[in-house]
């Protein structure tokens, strides 16, 4: 049976307490930037996701001109 910790995502499978402390510290920040410049944020996002979409249309005009 799982355990039902709703702190297990930080307690994690290790890393050293270095590593939390950071994590916890960039999603504190993120969190602040996301309500203090909620616009920003999103065109943030947006370009993310246009980044990640290039990417992937990239690898996969690779593929297509490796296999043909």
């Amino acid at each position: 049976m799982a355990k039902k910790d709703p702190l297990q995502a930080l307690a994690g499978g290790g890393g050293g307490g270095l590593k939390k402390v950071a994590g916890i510290a960039l999603g504190i920040a993120l969190f602040v930037i996301v309500v203090k410049f909620p616009g920003e944020a999103a065109d943030w996002v947006g370009d993310l996701w246009n980044l990640g979409e290039g990417a992937i249309d990239g690898i996969v005009s690779f593929i297509r001109q490796a296999a043909a």
